[in-house]
């Protein structure tokens, strides 16, 4: 048998923020926005509509 085995998620997208906030999906793509922001601005590449899931625990301090 020929199974992947998946990687833990590395990366949220809106709707896992907006889930893990409580919020809609719209301010998930706002919160994703504002942290890529900060992150372009510390010289980072980011993916647009998508945010680190390490980063996102440590800026909501989860």
């Amino acid at each position: 048998m020929n199974e992947v085995i998946r990687e833990e998620q590395r990366f949220l997208g809106a709707e896992d923020v907006a889930k893990t906030l409580g919020v809609s999906t719209v301010t998930g793509y706002r919160i994703i926005k504002k942290l890529n922001d900060e992150l372009k601005a510390q010289g980072y590449i980011v993916v647009a509509g998508k945010i680190s899931k390490r980063y996102f625990n440590e800026k909501v301090y989860m």
